[in-house]
């Protein structure tokens, strides 16, 4: 793979493999400096602001193979779902299996997964917006109680390569699955409720080795092997999926 620094009419960028990847620079006052990828094929780049130019350039070229896996990633990813309408016989997922939504008038508010359909009472079911509160509130619950289970679950496998516990918080993401600090918390992206339990084991893990590697270097996906080898094979039907 060919590659080489420069600079392109938008900014910052760099070639690598006849490509040219431009990015966005942010300077913060962390020490850290962090490059994302997200779904609109943005790439950008936080550095602290004591490092030079030079040396931003040169860890973006370091990643540049990451960073262009990210972005063939995005491009061949599905496309995004259909707006909800929160009506009788849509489909909505939970734990990667479709049910449909069954609207019922009664005086009081519920909602239930009985078989295939979730079934959701309301003194009036043609209030969609009051449909929407009562759905999310049920997949709010749902993910409060299953996801600190299976961080406590995954924590119990990872924990002798010397993972520490982690604090969690769920919070509704558009762009990422999970993040980390280095003071061990974890946020999970709270729509991961709807993904298999295979797919949710993958992100806490992940997210668990980073507790002890914070890059995506080499250190780290040995780690995240050795902690689940079919880690590949999750992720692949994780960005597989669309969640709605």
């Amino acid at each position: 793979m060919n590659r080489s620094l420069s600079m392109t009419p938008a900014g910052l960028g760099i070639k690598y493999d006849g490509e040219t990847i431009s990015f966005s620079l942010v300077r913060t006052k962390t020490k850290r400096l962090t490059i994302s990828v997200y779904p609109d094929l943005a790439v950008k780049v936080k550095a602290p602001k004591g490092k030079s130019l030079n040396q931003i350039n040169a860890r973006v070229e370091r990643r540049a193979a990451w960073i262009a896996r990210q972005l063939q990633h995005f491009r061949q990813a599905p496309p995004a779902a259909p707006k909800r309408r929160y009506v009788s016989g849509e489909t909505h997922v939970f734990l990667g299996r479709q049910y449909r939504l069954k609207l019922h008038p009664a005086d009081r508010n519920s909602v239930k997964l009985i078989g295939r359909y979730l079934h959701v009472c309301t003194r009036n079911p043609s209030f969609t917006h009051r449909v929407r509160d009562l759905v999310e509130d049920w997949y709010r619950d749902h993910a409060k109680r299953l996801l600190h289970r299976r961080v406590q679950q995954c924590h119990e496998h990872v924990k002798r390569f010397g993972i520490p516990s982690p604090t969690i918080r769920l919070k509704k993401m558009q762009k990422r699955w999970g993040s980390c600090t280095r003071t061990a918390s974890i946020t999970l992206n709270s729509e991961l409720i709807k993904a298999p339990s295979q797919c949710i084991d993958y992100v806490i893990v992940h997210e668990l080795c980073h507790l002890r590697v914070h890059g995506h270097n080499d250190r780290f996906f040995r780690l995240l092997t050795a902690c689940m080898p079919d880690w590949e094979h999750r992720k692949r039907r994780l960005d597989s999926i669309v969640l709605t």
